[in-house]
């Protein structure tokens, strides 16, 4: 936990807060603070600062806290994702958050598993959790929306034209693509298919919207690997 997140409703004073649950835990066993230290501290979609301990026992702490600067700058990035494997969704919605994605379509695919969209790892507080675990490892605070779409050619006619409108559209697949594209700090909608990819229908699909197939090289990873390296390859700040 690189940032202790907090919420509206864990303010006892406009600028004094108590923590009990999980962040107090996690605060008390690794951190170890004494009084008049100073922590890392973040109000949830607002700004980030300072909290000085001023009182901590074996139930809670109480922080003096100072809120003085923006997080930091979100990527200017839509991800479009077929929805993975319920572990492999975990790990993908914390390191996509940890990177600054704020908006991510959750979508269907041939090749996703129909089982996969009753899984209980997609109901809102499991989902938010796993976020709220992004953030504080990236040091952020402002929460991504995600959003489920089970059906995908709707999706893709209905709605995805908007959503990349005036911004660099591309698809993430291995084959017949072009390499992937210098670093830009520009708009951009990704598209990533699922394990084994968009089957050729979906990715004409794509392509009709507007989309552009592209490949990260002649390895085939992991959607969980695969996302941080396509961020890490199309944004300047990484």
């Amino acid at each position: 936990m690189n940032l202790i997140l907090l919420f509206e409703d864990d303010f006892v004073a406009t600028d004094r807060v108590i923590l009990a649950d999980r962040r107090f835990h996690h605060i008390r066993q690794v951190q170890q603070p004494a009084l008049g230290d100073s922590l890392k501290v973040g109000l949830l979609n607002g700004e980030i600062g300072r909290g000085l301990v001023m009182a901590i026992d074996d139930r809670q702490i109480e922080l003096a806290v100072r809120l003085e600067r923006q997080p930091p700058r979100p990527l200017p990035l839509t991800l479009i994702m077929a929805l993975p494997r319920p572990k492999m969704l975990k790990r993908t919605l914390q390191s996509a958050t940890a990177m600054g994605v704020k908006q991510l379509y959750l979508i269907n695919s041939y090749r996703v598993d129909k089982s996969f969209w009753s899984s209980p790892w997609l109901a809102d507080g499991k989902i938010h959790e796993q976020l709220l675990l992004g953030l504080e490892q990236a040091g952020d605070t402002l929460l991504p929306q995600v959003h489920l779409r089970k059906r995908f050619k709707p999706f893709v006619e209905d709605e995805l034209p908007a959503i990349a409108a005036d911004s660099r559209a591309l698809i993430a697949h291995p084959y017949q693509a072009a390499e992937c594209p210098a670093p830009l700090d520009t708009p951009t909608t990704l598209a990533v298919g699922p394990e084994g990819g968009f089957i050729r229908y979906e990715v004409d699909k794509l392509i009709e919207t507007g989309f552009q197939p592209i490949h990260i090289g002649e390895r085939i990873l992991r959607v969980e690997n695969a996302v941080p390296v396509l961020l890490a390859r199309l944004f300047p700040i990484f």
